[in-house]
């Protein structure tokens, strides 16, 4: 289980209400994730490397459906930010960031490039 199907695809497929600890577990791993991130990207310029690659932009859409429920705590990791913010800002990423869900508003910050 994962937190957009906990807190979205339940409610959407009519299955009951999210399990508090499913979240717990969630977010607990999420920030290790970003925790994890914000290292790759303190020792390196990509995820994966020196270039920018699928890894990044797998990792980068994974976490853009998560800031779009506003789930991300990006004040864990300045580093996974300012990465997080360079993927934003590609062109073959902004389309993303142009997405919408009908009753759910992102953050102020999901589709400033800067944030």
């Amino acid at each position: 289980r994962n937190l957009l199907g906990e807190k979205f695809m339940k409610r959407l497929l009519g299955q009951g209400n999210p399990d508090a600890g499913a979240l717990r577990a969630g977010y607990a791993n999420l920030r290790h994730h970003i925790e994890y991130i914000g290292w790759l990207a303190e020792t390196r310029r990509w995820l994966a490397g020196d270039e920018m690659s699928l890894a990044d932009f797998a990792a980068a859409a994974h976490l853009s459906a998560l800031d779009f429920a506003s789930d991300v705590d990006w004040s864990i990791s300045e580093p996974a930010r300012d990465w997080y913010a360079r993927v934003k800002s590609r062109p073959s990423f902004r389309p993303l960031l142009q997405d919408q869900v009908p009753g759910v508003t992102p953050p102020a910050h999901y589709a400033d490039l800067d944030f």
